[in-house]
């Protein structure tokens, strides 16, 4: 009966195409940010409706976010497909939340007509401000607190990329801004009378500097001077950083951020400033891939002809996935939209998305998600072992 479903899922997504291909280059043309993602939720809710999703658009005060709700024939697993469709500021889809968009919904559209044979449920997560560009990101962190996750037997999403693996554990970060504050005077004439809010932002960066020497190879420590001042002849009262700050372990973050801090404080208190520290985004925990769940997906893209590398290992950057997969089994897959040679983030990775290669890719993407989700709903055993290797991942 399995691979009866999967024919009839693939056959599904494949009569969706021009549908998935159109929402996808509406994200690419007209993207939006963390948290005013209106018009990206609107497309994608709509599609799901006419699928026969019962959609609940707005999560308290997450006005982008959604959920879709498909019920099966009788209880059974409830399985989670997560969308992401933040833009990056002025680079726009350069991180593929576009094809993200659309593969899951893809994956969705396919299932629908099946589910009336099956016990289970499916669930479609539209979790806004992955980014961490704007304040307060991590939207799936706020579902996780909201009990979207409750009850959930296993998540999963594909992301694009240059290479078609299982996915690899993301790093861990704390997203902080620091604030210098100082007292103005005239740069020329009573400099004496001023305290610089500019040297202490920049004693802060190269004190950071100095700090990679001493810290695992697997931390980053990244950021950006936000201000630094009004005009040459004014002494600065207000400097800005913001910053990331990234390790595997989480533990040993909390290691580092607590460096970090430390030299904010040094510089502030060698300049007579003063600092103030806030957290810009949620921290996200490193992620967590399921092995049984990734080599089930990684099964079913060789079916659909694709070549599937192993794990990429650690990889430097983070996701918010990173913590539903700390509180339910969840898979983070890759596949492959452009050259080796072409950079994430940039606006040559967001153009990759409506190319061949990656309009294939969406529309496998999906396929693969679909076809894993009928394997969890018709395999107890697999089932069984998903939840066995998350116990075994996440025991203290």
């Amino acid at each position: 009966m399995s691979d009866s479903l999967k024919n009839q899922v693939i056959a599904h997504i494949d009569e969706q195409r021009e549908a998935l291909e159109v929402v996808m280059e509406r994200m690419y043309h007209e993207p939006e940010i963390g948290y005013q993602e209106h018009q990206a939720s609107q497309w994608l809710c709509h599609l799901l409706e006419q699928a026969g999703y019962e959609v609940h658009r707005g999560i308290e005060e997450l006005d982008t976010a959604f959920v879709g709700y498909m019920p099966g024939l009788e209880p059974g697993p409830r399985i989670a497909i997560l969308a992401e469709y933040d833009a990056l500021p002025g680079i726009g889809h350069g991180c593929g939340h576009n094809l993200i968009a659309a593969s899951s919904i893809g994956a969705a559209l396919g299932l629908a007509p099946l589910m009336r044979q099956l016990a289970g449920e499916v669930i479609i997560v539209g979790s806004p401000a992955e980014e961490g560009a704007v304040d307060d990101a991590g939207g799936k962190i706020a579902l996780l607190e909201k009990g979207i996750f409750k009850d959930v037997t296993a998540a999963m999403m594909v992301h694009p990329s240059t290479r078609t693996s299982l996915g690899g554990v993301s790093n861990a970060r704390v997203a902080l801004e620091m604030t210098f504050h100082g007292r103005t005077a005239h740069a020329a004439g009573a400099p004496h009378e001023g305290i610089n809010a500019l040297d202490a932002a920049i004693q802060t960066y190269n004190s950071w500097n100095a700090l990679r020497q001493h810290v695992k190879p697997d931390v980053r420590i990244h950021g950006i001077i936000t201000e630094g001042g009004q005009a040459p002849n004014i002494v600065p009262d207000l400097s800005q950083i913001r910053l990331y700050v990234r390790a595997q372990d989480a533990r040993y973050l909390k290691e580092v951020e607590e460096k970090v801090r430390l030299c904010a404080e040094g510089a502030a208190m060698a300049t007579g400033a003063r600092v103030e520290f806030r957290y810009t985004a949620r921290p996200y925990d490193n992620m967590l891939n399921n092995q049984p769940l990734g080599q089930v997906f990684a099964d079913n893209l060789s079916h659909l002809g694709l070549q599937v590398e192993p794990s990429q290992g650690a990889s430097a950057g983070s996701t918010d996935m990173g913590n539903v997969s700390q509180a339910v089994p969840s898979i983070h897959p890759y596949v492959a939209i452009a050259p080796t040679h072409v950079n994430g983030h940039s606006r040559e990775f967001g153009a990759a998305t409506l190319s061949e290669q990656g309009r294939k890719a969406m529309l496998d993407a999906a396929k693969g998600l679909a076809m894993t989700t009928l394997d969890l709903l018709t395999n107890p055993d697999l089932v069984t072992q998903v939840q066995m290797a998350f116990a075994a991942q996440t025991e203290t």
